[in-house]
């Protein structure tokens, strides 16, 4: 499909003409249209923790969270700056909320995931429930379900954010509304869909209109739990090491509708075989310490630090010490419009 159309004055004219009517040639743009493989201006790129903890301190002393309504700084990819975007269909922010502050109540069309870096013992409330955060929690806000932040700690507490903000930009279907409390109403106790939802056990007369998981918070003690037990099996995939979904307990479907969330485990000394796929990826280190060659490109990471692989580039990691990843794509969506593709290389 890649072939030149030849210029011609006659051509140049016509098109000229059809432009008045707002009309274009194919022939003269398919080649940007459909391109033999993905093509975007994604480039990859690590953002270090440390310099990123210094300069939200810093914002922390010019802004409140109640003014900012939420303090965090955007992960803007260097290939798609002023777009608010980390990839083409993904947005990702770094969150801070100081000793006292309350982030305010808000609802909004966008789905959004937490992963805690910092800082424990601040709490998120969603839908009527409040949970109190660790470092390495995964904690989900569905789609228009009203949610706060809230540090009663003596310490700062940082997370990422990552919101499918492009995607819903993309579709206009954006609506948010905000809230005349700064703290919505607990209704539940602490804890209560993990101990609905969390163990294997449903609900026998269960019925959810929302596509998310029932569950918002998932712990990241059982998270190591289930990767060390794993972990005893020595069964490593090439590209992956130790690599798993998080998971909608009522369906078995990723934890949200839009985003898919992953956390790995990659053994000291472990380096992978090449890997590619057509959702570009944001990954966030937790534990240890490695580098992952992204293309042309190396990049050493530790804990906290965040980097993105664009779209079938290839990449693969290497781990120093014991190494837990967690990442997240727009993988849920290019499955299910039988887009996603990958690449295993010469695993």
């Amino acid at each position: 499909m890649d072939h030149a159309v030849q210029k011609t004055p006659e051509r140049e004219a016509f098109y000229r003409k059809i432009d008045g009517e707002n009309l274009t040639a194919l022939w003269t743009v398919m080649g940007d249209l459909i391109t033999p493989e993905p093509k975007s201006a994604c480039r990859p790129h690590l953002w270090r923790f440390d310099a990123i903890r210094d300069y939200m301190m810093e914002a922390g002393k010019l802004i409140t969270a109640k003014e900012a309504e939420r303090r965090v700084l955007v992960l803007e990819n260097p290939g798609l700056r002023g777009q608010s975007k980390i990839t083409t269909s993904l947005y990702a922010g770094v969150q801070l909320v100081m000793p006292g502050e309350v982030a305010p109540a808000h609802r909004h069309s966008q789905s959004a995931l937490r992963f805690i870096l910092e800082g424990k013992g601040a709490h998120t409330s969603v839908d009527g429930e409040r949970t109190i955060m660790e470092p390495g929690d995964f904690v989900i806000t569905p789609s228009m379900k009203w949610h706060d932040h809230g540090n009663q700690t003596s310490e700062p507490m940082f997370w990422l954010d990552g919101l499918d903000i492009p995607l819903v930009q993309f579709f206009d279907a954006s609506f948010a509304e905000g809230s005349t409390e700064d703290e919505q109403e607990v209704t539940r106790p602490a804890g209560d869909s993990f101990a609905r939802y969390g163990r294997n056990l449903l609900p026998v007369d269960l019925k959810r209109a929302s596509q998310a998981s029932p569950i918002f918070n998932y712990p990241y003690n059982y998270t190591r739990e289930a990767l060390e037990q794993a972990k005893a099996r020595d069964e490593w995939d090439a590209c992956h090491g130790l690599k798993l979904k998080f998971s909608n307990p009522a369906t078995g479907d990723f934890a949200m509708p839009t985003i898919g969330t992953f956390i790995q485990l990659l053994p000291k000394g472990f380096k992978t075989a090449r890997y590619r796929s057509t959702d570009a990826t944001v990954f966030a280190p937790i534990e240890g310490g490695g580098r992952s060659r992204i293309g042309e490109q190396t990049f050493e990471w530790g804990p906290r630090d965040l980097f993105v692989v664009p779209s079938w580039q290839w990449v693969t990691h290497e781990a120093d010490e014991d190494s837990v990843l967690f990442s997240f794509s727009d993988r849920p969506v290019q499955q299910k419009l039988d887009l996603f593709r990958e690449d295993r290389g010469n695993a």
